[in-house]
């Protein structure tokens, strides 16, 4: 059974920093690209960053440039979201998401995913 399970959401202050964990189970993580998304209330899922299978490349969406960074650990099945100097405008549930038909940090569509956890809400306040 295939289980993704986010993690290290919670509330926090603007300027404030949390990390998120992707914890993977019942597949091959080490083969699969993994994307970070967002769902503020009211509005569609958001592309955030993703990772390629190694984590030699990243890609972000220009909103999150320079303040958060995704890293994964092929060992420990986990993907990893830190977020550095939140603001209010990144609140939200924070999916991850893992790409099934190849390799690279640039599938930002939500129907690249195949895959998906549950979500961890994010709440930034002014």
């Amino acid at each position: 059974q295939v289980r993704l399970v986010e993690s290290g959401g919670g509330l926090v202050q603007t300027g404030g920093s949390l990390r998120l964990s992707c914890v993977v189970s019942g597949l091959s993580f080490s083969v699969y690209s993994m994307g970070w998304f967002r769902q503020p209330l009211g509005k569609e899922r958001q592309f955030v960053g993703a990772i390629d299978w190694t984590g030699g490349r990243t890609y972000y969406t220009d909103s999150v440039k320079g303040r958060f960074i995704i890293s994964r650990d092929n060992d420990q099945n986990v993907a990893l979201l830190q977020m550095n100097h939140l603001v209010p405008g990144d609140t939200g549930v924070y999916y991850c998401g893992a790409h099934t038909a190849g390799n690279g940090p640039y599938y930002t569509s939500v129907a690249s995913y195949a895959l998906w956890g549950r979500g961890t809400r994010v709440t930034v306040s002014s």
